[in-house]
């Protein structure tokens, strides 16, 4: 039985046997040819944090897989009144198929996954969101993007470039991550993804100029600066993250046929201007509408390995 807790726990070519799944069954689906590789299993959904994506794109997916989404909010569980998270875990994980989480703590994720019975997916955590990084190389694969691409992530070191630095690890690719000063990335997850570039011949380079971040790149992405749980600290960070706006002066210095990707929700006029997303809307929201397909494919392969 596997877990998909973060990107580093595979390989290349484990990554990519998701990837080639999840486009076969987009086709299927485009095709309204829906499979049930997951027929009558129960996929348990705990959210400790709010989303919009990620609870549709996995309810309706378990769905279109022929199995049902069984929605849990904090509210809902014991958790919420000091239940330990190891009994959770060995009571949901004996009456479910399969589990997503999106909560806070990293080590949350992985203490639920240790006493699971059954696979356990991170549909995000403070420290990773793999699920997002198999949806946005998806895209990038559909735009041409994807063989040996120049990559740039511009703004907070948060689980976003954590995940985009392991994703450009473990494929290979030259991946720039420019943040303000103060805001990198955890030192921990770089030197892991330092050691996993040692392999794959990844280039990964890191610094505080946007600019020399973009120029000349394929791919421009970045993230909202403030963060759920951040709220308090918003007008600092606007202040402090001041020229990390990706904007159309940005964007100029990229590729003329660079792509531009959010993981949304996006704050015009913050991370990114609104003629920038406007421009790239097409990729955006493709982007976004591969979070069901993506994360379908994770779940069948997930399944596939049962028993491994």
């Amino acid at each position: 039985m596997r877990h998909f807790l973060t990107l580093a726990d595979f390989s290349k070519e484990e990554l990519l046997e998701m990837i080639d799944l999840a486009i076969k069954i987009k086709k299927q689906t485009k095709e309204r040819n829906f499979v049930p590789y997951l027929e009558k299993q129960t996929l348990g959904m705990i959210f400790e944090k709010s989303s919009t994506r990620t609870r549709v794109s996995f309810e309706v997916g378990i769905y279109q897989l022929g199995g049902v989404g069984l929605f849990l909010s904090s509210n809902d569980l014991q958790l919420g009144r000091g239940e330990p998270l190891k009994d959770t875990a060995r009571v949901i994980s004996s009456m479910v198929d399969m589990v997503m989480i999106r909560t806070y703590k990293q080590s949350d994720l992985e203490e639920f996954a240790k006493y699971s019975k059954v696979p356990v997916i991170n549909g995000l955590t403070d420290s990773y969101h793999p699920v997002q990084l198999m949806t946005d190389y998806l895209t990038m694969i559909e735009f041409g993007k994807a063989q040996n691409p120049i990559a740039a992530y511009v703004g907070d070191g948060n689980n976003m470039a954590h995940s985009w630095l392991y994703l450009a690890a473990i494929m290979g690719f030259e991946l720039r991550v420019a943040t303000p000063k103060g805001y990198e990335c955890d030192a921990a997850v770089v030197a892991r993804a330092l050691e996993l570039a040692k392999k794959s011949g990844a280039k990964l380079i890191f610094g505080n100029d946007p600019k020399e971040a973009v120029r000349g790149c394929d791919v421009v992405t970045t993230d909202t600066w403030v963060s759920m749980g951040q709220e308090d600290e918003k007008e600092k960070r606007i202040k402090e993250f001041s020229g990390f706006m990706v904007d159309s002066d940005l964007m100029a210095l990229a590729k003329s046929d660079a792509i531009f990707l959010h993981c949304l929700p996006a704050y015009r006029g913050y991370e990114v201007s609104e003629e920038v997303l406007e421009q790239h809307a097409e990729v955006v929201f493709t982007e976004a509408e591969n979070r069901l397909h993506a994360q379908k494919g994770i779940m069948v392969w997930l399944d596939s390995k049962r028993g491994e």
